[in-house]
């Protein structure tokens, strides 16, 4: 999977082919946001005075003081206070384990020690618990600064707490991925957001510790297969090393049960779910998941008998009674725990911006009954941590990105909610266009052509990149219409990362899947209820034909056009009305039922590139411009600000040039 980068979360799109040796997604390209880069931080004002400025009128000076006033008032308002972060070392206690350190800082969520614990090599098999101070169990959404009484040197102690249906699940679900943890066929396939990393490759593993380097010879001598006229060039070099070793077996099975869901009886003593293992040894165990943990029950393949075996006791954590059931379960899943931790931190944390391969090797496959719990449970419209219930990703998205930016930690509350809403997007939008291309969605127009039929689920709108009713006849057809969703994401991302308060982009994917391009969107609220003509109040519906104005998005795009280096410009419309305008026609203004205010169309954000819109042919013997196949080719934001800041130390160059010149004449 190849992934191009970018969603709008406010931030966070994918292309693949399909073949026996090649994984199905392979480019994810998402719309971006990243606040942290785009927030202002108020410059340093000189005080300059001159004295016939102190000769001036007492009119005169209470006008620059009330106006130096207001700026100044302008000034604090964006600016940024900085608050200090301070770190310190608190003492874990874990029931049948030795304490131990762990650093924190004071602007750290209790729930970032949650993680930490379930990362660490100890401690990660556990999930259902709380953190207890001097008795008190702590909220996981308070700041450590926030908690009284907690200091250099406190004893937070790990409590277990009773199991639900949905803790079982979820701890169920935590064991079966600390067990593929270091299989890398879940990064060629792109499984729960993991990417394929050549750091230990490269390394040998030795990333984090260089004293366990081994010392090889080396003749310096380049591989047969990068010399010339070598007509045999080998695929596997590309591919990672560590699949050429076998990772270790824990378990043959381990599943949900047949006798699920625990009748009315058993509920009532506590049974929560049933489970099912089959061991490395060969050996079959019915399980209890209860309230207060997992045992081995009674029953068989057909025999039901969830009473406890009392030849074995009962376990708060999963792994420990699996543990106790096999021998080579304990063995192996050390192992596995011991190279999981070796990685790098970067290589084992879970992110939206994934690094998939084009080329994935045969792997062989094997059983994975979560995984086909996954393919085939029907999950449309629902997430996972929200049961029965569709998320509202606009509103989250605009939410997230109207949260306060003045002190530093507002802005680091800001850019976490900011990134989980865009990790949690991108990650559904994919699941929703694979979907959308496996047609296991019904369209919302499923009478028209299956080239310009649209979706709706999840609360994300969905279509494909062809060219609709001709939109895209002048430019290339069917090929311009597959690269303005691109064009449209340079323009989301342009838009985010300037910040600007109260201009809302929509949370954009877009994700290239089977040959298929696919547009995931954000819905405004309101614009499913009356036609797009009616809804746009800036820009145009018609190809310029006629084009609507509004003062307030003047003002905004106004300042898009300052930062952005666009100048604005007039249009005329059919009637030979002039119309300033700070975008171009195909942008446009909507107003939601939330009274924010939406653009979307920013397919033309910046210039084209006259090198492939010719007019004429070229010159003999010059090679631009030249045709191409489409003409929405443009200059990137990159380029144009390289441009703008080369110019301006041209004329820097050249001011001061002149003006040592005219130094020298006026010293003659």
């Amino acid at each position: 999977m190849n992934v191009i980068e970018q969603v709008d979360e406010t931030n966070p799109k994918q292309s693949s082919t399909v073949d026996e040796n090649t994984s199905g997604l392979s480019s994810l390209s998402t719309s971006s946001v990243s606040s942290s880069s785009s927030s202002s931080i108020s410059p340093v004002r000189l005080n300059e005075t001159s004295e016939s400025q102190q000769n001036d009128s007492k009119t005169t000076d209470n006008t620059k003081e009330a106006t130096g006033d207001e700026a100044t008032e302008k000034e604090n308002e964006n600016e940024l206070i900085l608050i200090q972060d301070n770190a310190f070392t608190v003492k874990i206690h874990v029931a049948g384990l030795e304490s131990f350190d762990l650093q924190v800082t004071s602007m750290e969520l209790v729930q970032e020690i949650h993680q930490m614990l379930m990362d660490k090599e100890e401690t990660c098999h556990r999930t259902c618990f709380s953190l207890q101070l001097d008795g008190v169990t702590l909220d996981n959404f308070s700041e450590l600064k926030s908690i009284e009484g907690l200091k250099e040197g406190s004893v937070i102690k790990l409590v277990d707490e009773p199991y639900t249906v949905r803790e079982v699940r979820l701890h169920v679900r935590h064991v079966n991925d600390l067990i593929h943890s270091i299989d890398p066929i879940d990064n060629f396939n792109g499984v729960n957001c993991n990417s394929l990393s050549y750091v230990n490759d490269i390394t040998n593993g030795d990333i984090c510790d260089k004293r366990t380097t081994k010392q090889e010879t080396n003749d310096l001598q380049p591989p047969d297969y990068i010399l010339p006229n070598n007509k045999d060039v080998p695929i596997m070099p590309l591919h990672l090393n560590g699949i050429k070793t076998k990772q270790p077996t824990c378990l043959k099975q381990l599943t949900f049960s047949g006798w699920n869901p625990p009748p009315g009886k058993r509920k009532m003593n506590g049974d929560l779910m049933y489970l099912h293992v089959i061991t490395c040894e060969d050996k079959r165990y019915h399980l209890n998941a209860s309230t207060r943990g997992f045992y081995v029950n009674q029953c068989t393949d057909d025999t039901f008998n969830p009473k406890q075996d009392n030849a074995y006791k009962i376990y708060h954590s999963l792994v420990d009674l699996l543990n106790v059931l096999s021998p080579t379960f304990k063995k192996n899943f050390s192992i596995i725990q011991k190279r999981r931790t070796q990685k790098h931190p970067f290589e084992r944390i879970g992110t939206p911006f994934q690094v998939n391969s084009w080329l994935s090797p045969g792997f062989e496959h094997t059983v994975d009954w979560f995984r086909a719990e996954d393919s085939n449970a029907s999950k449309l419209g629902h997430e996972d941590h929200i049961p029965g219930h569709s998320r509202d990703w606009n509103e989250e998205i605009q939410a997230t990105k109207e949260l306060p930016k003045k002190t530093l930690p507002e802005r680091l509350i800001r850019e976490r909610a900011m990134f989980k809403v865009h990790s949690d997007f991108v990650n559904a939008a994919t699941r929703g266009a694979i979907a959308v291309v496996e047609s296991n969605i019904m369209a919302i127009n499923p009478g028209e052509d299956a080239k310009i039929q649209m979706y709706i689920w999840n609360n994300m709108f969905f279509s494909l990149g062809f060219d609709v009713k001709d939109h895209y006849k002048e430019f290339g057809g069917d090929v311009a219409a597959y690269t303005a969703p691109l064009n449209d994401l340079l323009g989301v991302k342009a838009l985010n990362l300037l910040d600007i308060d109260g201009l809302h982009t929509l949370g954009t994917v877009v994700i290239d899947y089977k040959g298929f391009r696919v547009t995931a969107q954000s819905i405004i609220p309101g614009i499913l209820d009356k036609d797009q003509e009616q809804s746009v109040v800036h820009g145009s519906t018609d190809f310029g034909k006629t084009c609507a104005t509004n003062t307030k998005y003047n003002e905004l795009l106004e300042k898009v056009c300052t930062h952005l280096k666009m100048r604005p410009h007039k249009i005329k419309v059919d009637n030979n009305e002039e119309i300033m305008m700070y975008s171009s026609i195909e942008c446009k203004g909507i107003i939601g039922n939330d009274s924010r205010h939406y653009v979307l169309d920013l397919l033309r954000m910046f210039p084209p590139d006259l090198n492939y819109l010719p007019q004429n042919e070229p010159e003999p013997g010059m090679k631009f411009p030249r045709k191409f196949r489409h003409k929405l080719c443009c200059l990137r934001q990159e380029l144009i600000e390289s441009f703008v800041d080369e110019k301006y130390v041209q004329f820097v160059k050249h001011a001061a040039l002149q003006i040592q010149q005219n130094s020298k004449k006026n010293g003659k």
